[in-house]
């Protein structure tokens, strides 16, 4: 068990259809769990008590249920940072939970897809042009500049999880699995940014 931060490509357009209609939101989040999305919208209205005793239902039908989402290619392409997420967080920022826009992204900024608990909290969505701008300021940084900012004894004060940092490198390589990831996170934003498309990020 443990925290996971997942981040997977969406074109704007899907993004803007998981704001209009929040449940949508499980289609991606747990594509293996058909029945998800309508677990999570409301039960229709029942009529009441003297309704049902006089024999009146509801006047209006329910709306239909909206279309699933019809995904385009490589929609729904996952990064997947196993728990290196938070540290990495640290290095690009130097705080635990803050820091500023655009490198903030792991762990905030963009836009919450309604109130739908995926996890630790609502997923959030980046558009291309928020993406974009990430990409172009990771790229800013030199993977020395982010050697350097590992500091395992401030990593541990402020609680970076999963708190591993101050392990003797001989035996764990903290650094270097952050450094990993860290490429990983590199490759997979070009290739979201070569496609257009922007980011769904949650942490289970």
């Amino acid at each position: 068990m443990g925290m996971y931060l997942e981040m997977a490509s969406l074109s704007d357009a899907t993004i803007a259809r998981l704001h209009a209609d929040p449940p949508l939101v499980w289609q991606i989040v747990a594509p293996d769990d058909p029945e998800a999305v309508a677990r999570s919208r409301p039960a229709p209205a029942r009529p009441g008590l003297l309704a049902r005793l006089f024999g009146r239902g509801p006047t209006e039908m329910p709306p239909p249920p909206a279309p699933p989402l019809a995904l385009t290619a490589g929609e729904g392409e996952t990064i997947d940072l196993d728990k290196a997420w938070h540290g990495i967080h640290y290095l690009l920022t130097g705080t635990a939970w803050e820091g500023e826009p655009p490198l903030n992204f792991l762990v905030s900024g963009g836009r919450e897809v309604g109130t739908e608990e995926v996890g630790y909290g609502p997923a959030r969505t980046l558009t291309h042009a928020e993406i974009r701008e990430v990409a172009r300021a990771l790229a800013a940084v030199t993977d020395g500049e982010l050697r350097a900012r590992f500091r395992p004894a401030e990593m541990m004060r402020l609680e970076i999880y999963p708190e591993i940092w101050d392990r003797a490198p001989a035996e764990d390589d903290t650094l270097g699995y952050l450094m990993e990831n860290v490429a990983q996170l590199r490759q997979a934003l070009a290739g979201v940014v070569g496609r257009g498309h922007g980011l769904l990020v949650t942490i289970t």
